[in-house]
């Protein structure tokens, strides 16, 4: 039974495409060598991305009073270094430069700032320890120079305080993130 009703569809079909010609494939597909070139040219951009330059001799001029440690981009609003100092951002990813040399640790923040930029990430922490105060002080300096750094303060008590540095990094795909409405 069926088979009658499978060979009385394809009867129906065919009565329905009665006159109809045969299409032809004439739709190039490209190989997949511009993929790789892509892909080439992606992983060239992360890498560069990775690897910006933070100066050693660069010094900025940085409100410092009480020894906290404060940063505010011109065209950025000044309220909002005053929430940052509050605490009333709270980072979504943390990195730890414990134990790092200064090498290391600039390619560490690089990296940290494009995870921000890929995940929109609005805040940041840094964990730089005291030890011998070599990453706390250099770290503020090089961060000042990323374009896409709009703040930074000491951070309070409860995202590590003075061993810890909140940063808000530039994301304009999504003010309403941002600001958290």
């Amino acid at each position: 039974m069926s088979e009658n009703i499978l060979e009385d569809e394809f009867a129906l079909f065919r009565e329905a495409a009665k006159g109809t010609k045969k299409i032809t494939q004439n739709t190039y597909v490209p190989k997949s060598e511009p993929r790789k070139k892509l892909q080439e040219l992606r992983e060239l951009k992360e890498k560069a991305d990775i690897e910006f330059y933070f100066s050693d001799e660069y010094e900025p001029l940085l409100k410092e009073e009480n020894e906290k440690v404060k940063y505010l981009r011109e065209d950025v609003d000044p309220y909002i270094l005053k929430q940052l100092r509050r605490g009333d951002f709270q980072p979504e990813l943390f990195l730890d430069l414990h134990g790092l040399t200064r090498e290391k640790a600039k390619k560490e923040l690089a990296a940290l700032i494009l995870a921000c930029e890929r995940e929109k990430v609005f805040c940041a922490s840094i964990m730089t320890g005291f030890g011998t105060r070599t990453l706390k002080d250099q770290i503020p300096r090089w961060l000042v120079q990323h374009p896409k750094i709009m703040a930074l303060h000491q951070a309070p008590k409860e995202w590590g305080g003075d061993a810890a540095i909140l940063i808000l990094v530039e994301q304009p795909e999504n003010p309403e993130k941002m600001f958290g409405r």
